[in-house]
């Protein structure tokens, strides 16, 4: 019963905040609405299999699916924005993209999205790589930083995003995060051959 509850509330707080979600639409793609929605059902699917004390058995192929179907996702909302940033948003200075979200330069709701979202986003691949199999976290590393700067380097050549550093750091450290909140995850969601 916990995971019913929980899935529950986690529809009613996206319903609730639809007008905030709908802002974002404003400056970001539309399936932003989408994430959104997954990522709340996940949170609450968790939660509830987490207090109940269940599990979740899923197969590979589902896995892979599932993976697939979301960084389709993820490159839709990374190269298909409402409007073009062009090719003279370039940070290389690091932190610097983080401080101007956090001085409160940018509406709160924009900077804690891009800062979260950069962060947030990146979390299943980490875990994703671990239910493949047992890397270094060092290995990890190394195959995140080449991927996100691919990532940023398409972004900058199609001009469908700004070349940014802080990008690298905050996608890299979701990496990670989905790296080591894996022991959590795998308490409640298991693939099976």
């Amino acid at each position: 019963m916990p995971i019913i509850y929980s899935l529950i509330i986690s529809q009613i707080i996206f319903v609730i905040f639809i007008p905030l979600w709908m802002q974002l639409t404003l400056y970001l793609h539309a399936l932003v609405m989408a994430v959104i929605w997954f990522c709340l059902t996940f949170i609450g699917l968790f939660v509830g299999l987490l207090i109940g004390r269940k599990k979740l058995y899923i197969s590979k192929q589902t896995l892979h699916f599932i993976m697939f179907v979301y960084s389709l996702a993820l490159f839709a909302l990374l190269f298909f924005r409402p409007s073009r940033e062009g090719i003279e948003n370039i940070n290389l200075i690091p932190f610097n993209t983080i401080r101007f979200y956090l001085n409160g330069e940018v509406n709160l709701l924009i900077a804690a999205y891009n800062l979260g979202a950069n962060l947030g986003l990146f979390i299943p691949f980490g875990i994703f790589y671990r239910y493949r199999k047992q890397p270094r976290l060092i290995q990890l590393v190394g195959y995140a930083v080449l991927g996100v700067c691919i990532i940023e380097g398409l972004q900058f050549f199609t001009g469908r995003g700004s070349l940014d550093i802080d990008d690298l750091i905050l996608n890299v450290t979701g990496v990670m995060v989905g790296y080591l909140i894996y022991p959590l995850i795998h308490r409640v969601m298991e693939v099976k051959n």
